[in-house]
């Protein structure tokens, strides 16, 4: 082999290895998509799960009496939807809250 043929192949080699480095960064920003996507949907099966069995003991033929006595709870639930990063605002409301504070949000506490 000549120098030529072996400044060829490591040429060559460096070329795959930048191809490779460039697929491994799209993989690695899939993979960050795809564990975000997880995240957000075990939240949101958490937040289901806990709103079916809310619902299925407050059931019972009594509800309407409890729901009378509870006046706060409807503000109480936002607040809490707010807390764990999600929208109450009209115009995003459930979806995640991904840069911080909303202001439309922060309004409806006032």
């Amino acid at each position: 082999m000549n120098k030529r043929q072996i400044f060829d192949q490591v040429s060559h080699m460096e070329e795959q290895i930048g191809e490779l480095y460039e697929q491994l960064g799209h993989l690695k920003g899939d993979l960050s998509a795809i564990i975000e996507e997880n995240h957000r949907l075990n939240v949101e099966n958490k937040h289901l799960r806990s709103y079916l069995d809310n619902n299925l003991s407050d059931s019972s033929p009594s509800s309407e009496e409890g729901e009378a006595t509870l006046p706060g709870e409807g503000f109480d639930n936002l607040a809490r939807i707010y807390k764990e990063g999600f929208h109450i605002c009209h115009m995003q409301f459930g979806s995640p809250r991904t840069d911080g504070d909303c202001l439309f949000c922060l309004e409806l506490f006032d």
